[in-house]
């Protein structure tokens, strides 16, 4: 049944007319924030719209703008899918993370959405969260892909402790990020977002050299390998039957050029929600290739799990 069947067609169009226009909210303490778009499911580019970012570059020197679902993801979707089409070139990136979602990174816990955490998760354990840290390690290495100073924002929660954030601030700057702030905006307001915000200006103030991973020119599947071995850390691909008859395909019909948007789950680098870390040697499978060149947005939004890291960027006027 569709909306022409009965009759609505006309309507929904004239609804539809301010439905573009990016929703303007306001924090607890008057600041402006657009929401716009978001579409953070498995198969959606998660991120928010261009319209948005543009519109806030014109009412503001700075703009911080959400690419979520995993900086393996949404991060390298905003880049090379978000900013090829806008032309916006992002100073730096704010890749925020969580001491729990560390830990659970190590590989020794179970965490499963909407339901409670198990209780050895909320207790320090350098070691498991030590582990865990191979995943923070690989996605600021990713963001560095990218010739962009990375920032490493750590979402502060109440089980938190000293030792456990002085591990994660060392482990980050080992890693290449220019500084590893905490965030206490939850329990503090801005008054806890003070040193972050000071960090991502003064990054964002550097020179940066910001690159696409790929050029559209690459074929199908070299851009899909390049994004599978340089962002997920995969061995190699198998593409199966399904998969290589579309290629060809799309190929012949001369959509070839156009960005890859991978559809993977977030729970791990790979392709296997159960390989914590930093998995390696895995042949990531595709198994089915479809070609949007109507829209590059698909809109859904799943309950949202816990990520261990995802990725937020700061564009100047």
């Amino acid at each position: 049944v569709t909306a022409e069947d009965i009759k609505v067609a006309g309507a929904m169009t004239v609804l539809l007319r301010d439905a573009i226009m990016p929703n303007l909210l306001q924090t607890l303490e008057n600041t402006p924030c657009f929401v716009h778009t978001g579409p953070f499911a498995n198969i959606a580019h998660g991120n928010s719209s261009i319209l948005a970012d543009r519109i806030a570059l014109k009412l503001s020197e700075v703009v911080v703008t959400e690419s979520g679902f995993g900086a393996d993801r949404g991060a390298e979707k905003f880049f090379n899918i978000k900013c090829r089409i806008s032309g916006l070139k992002p100073d730096c990136v704010v890749l925020v993370c969580s001491i729990r979602a560390l830990k659970m990174h190590s590989g020794r816990f179970t965490v499963v959405a909407g339901r409670p955490f198990e209780p050895e998760l909320m207790k320090e354990n350098l070691d498991a969260l030590e582990a865990g840290c191979a995943n923070l390690e690989k996605q600021i290495e990713n963001m560095r892909l990218f010739g962009l100073p990375v920032i490493v924002a750590i979402n502060r929660f109440t089980s938190d402790t000293e030792q456990e954030i002085e591990l994660v601030c060392k482990k980050a700057l080992a890693a290449g990020a220019e500084e590893a702030v905490l965030s206490e905006v939850w329990s503090k307001g801005s008054r806890g977002g003070v040193k972050l915000a000071e960090a991502v200006v003064k990054a964002a103030e550097k020179k940066s050299n910001f690159r696409f991973l790929y050029p559209l020119d690459w074929p199908i599947k070299k851009k899909i390998e390049t994004i599978a071995t340089k962002i997920y850390g995969a061995a190699g691909v198998h593409y199966e039957e399904e998969a290589d008859r579309k290629i060809a395909l799309y190929t012949k019909l001369g959509c070839d050029k156009l960005p890859i948007c991978m559809a993977k789950t977030h729970l791990s680098l790979s392709h296997d929600p159960r390989l914590k870390g930093r998995p390696q040697g895995f042949i990531l499978p595709i198994r089915d290739v479809r070609v949007s060149v109507l829209s590059l947005i698909h809109i859904s939004e799943p309950t949202r799990p816990l990520y261990s890291s995802y990725a937020v960027f700061c564009l100047k006027k």
